[in-house]
């Protein structure tokens, strides 16, 4: 007999099995699961190239004969001398300020609650965690009223400022920097003379990078979709965002009102579009960060 023993040898079929197994019923939830998510964006794009009449007289999914989707956008940027690019800046200007604005401020008090210790700090922290269980419809009629009486109705701030407040993100960024922030780093930061202020911007503020960007882009999808604040606080068409625009827009086109056009229906679909291509070039653009953020966690330091 030779001395040295052979490892046992596992079937090829065996060893391989587990690798090829396949889930049947996982496969056809993830397949309804896509369906679900991009059969809307599919009958968006294929209603954005049909006019008003094709939209009811043509099947939802499929092209009609005549596709004009050139003519819906150019006839959405020209309707109203233009309005529709105002209504568009002005979405811009609202979730983009919104969301630097949210996701600093959430960072800023989840590293706070993160990293130091204060009295009432646990009754604080649960009372952020109870906010996030609170609608935000519930709160817009004591908003209104409590910009009514400080004079910001029909301002953009009325928008900015309620979108500021995100209490899931500061919740989100203090889980987050618990772990990704070091306790030897801030203080080694502070024995080299370093004040809070500095400490924040040049060290927390990095590594806290894949939870900022998650926070700004939930705060920016969440200021760009909304629609009820901006209905109850602004009055001037001109301050419109892109989602009461468009459904002063339905509105014109259901009720045959002035401006209307036998074409407004197209519009409002083809603005609908339009106004989601910036939010996947946000998501797109962005998703490095998160990227990056997981896999910095898979290197042993």
């Amino acid at each position: 007999m030779s001395t040295t023993e052979q490892a046992p040898t596992v079937p090829p079929r065996r060893r391989h099995r587990r690798r090829d197994r396949r889930s049947t019923p996982l496969t056809i939830a993830m397949l309804a699961a896509l369906a679900y998510f991009l059969l809307p964006l599919l009958w968006l794009l294929v209603a954005s190239t049909k006019s008003t009449q094709d939209l009811f007289n043509t099947f939802g999914l499929w092209f009609s004969h005549a596709p004009q989707l050139l003519t819906n956008v150019t006839e959405t940027f020209t309707q109203d001398d233009g309005v529709f690019v105002h209504w568009l800046l002005n979405t811009a200007v609202y979730a983009g300020v919104s969301a630097v604005g949210a996701a600093l401020l959430a960072a800023a008090g989840g590293y706070g609650f993160a990293k130091f210790r204060f009295r009432g700090d646990r009754a604080a922290f649960n009372l952020v965690v109870g906010a996030v269980m609170v609608p935000t419809t519930a709160l817009a009629i004591p908003t209104y009223l409590l910009f009514a009486e400080a004079g910001l109705v029909n301002t953009p701030w009325a928008v900015i400022l309620p979108s500021l407040v995100n209490p899931f993100g500061l919740y989100l960024m203090r889980v987050y920097a618990e772990d990704a922030v070091p306790d030897s780093i801030l203080e080694a930061a502070r024995i080299d003379g370093a004040g809070e202020v500095r400490i924040f911007f040049r060290i927390v503020l990095r590594l806290l990078g894949p939870g900022l960007v998650t926070v700004l882009l939930f705060t920016l999808v969440a200021t760009w979709n909304n629609y009820f604040l901006p209905l109850i606080m602004l009055n001037d068409p001109d301050l419109y965002p892109i989602t009461v625009g468009l459904s002063s827009w339905a509105a014109q086109a259901q009720n045959g009102g002035a401006g209307a056009s036998s074409d407004m229906l197209a519009l409002v679909v083809t603005g609908s579009l339009i106004s989601i291509i910036p939010l996947v070039v946000a998501f797109l653009l962005l998703q490095r960060y998160w990227q990056s953020g997981l896999a910095s966690g898979g290197v042993k330091q």
